[in-house]
């Protein structure tokens, strides 16, 4: 099966629980912004389709993240590169703060997320399409 629809189902069989606030803090700088996110223990959370590469840096905790058909647990501190078309699915061992960082000038939020998110995997293939954003997942 196909890493997509993979990533699908548990995305909608994970629809029907509870959903959590995490608290996010938005920070930037010249030509930077880094999205973090609190989660706490004991969450899972689907990540959206993220339509450009990124750093992830996880600065606390402990979790597993899906991606496909792998599951990788990694611990804080840690850093690692999502490239374009990725969706995660993680779940927190210990309370975590994580931070996306995207290379962008925008400060406005939805602009921003318009950019680096895609809606959907067809709106993601568009992208890539129209030449917006390359896929290597």
């Amino acid at each position: 099966m196909p890493e997509r629809e993979k990533i699908t189902q548990l995305v909608e069989a994970l629809g029907d629980f509870e959903q959590e606030e995490c608290p996010v803090k938005h920070h930037f700088a010249p030509g930077v912004y880094i999205r973090e996110i609190f989660m706490p223990k004991g969450a899972c959370v689907i990540g959206k389709i993220h339509a450009t590469e990124h750093f992830n840096i996880i600065l606390k905790g402990r979790v597993s993240v899906i991606c496909g058909d792998k599951t990788e647990t990694f611990e804080a501190p840690y850093t690692f590169v999502s490239e374009a078309g990725i969706q995660k699915i993680v779940y927190m061992h210990e309370d975590c703060i994580w931070q996306t960082v995207h290379i962008t000038d925008k400060t406005d939020l939805e602009e921003i997320e318009a950019d680096v998110i895609a809606l959907n995997y067809d709106d993601l293939d568009n992208r890539l399409n129209q030449g917006e954003t390359k896929c290597l997942g």
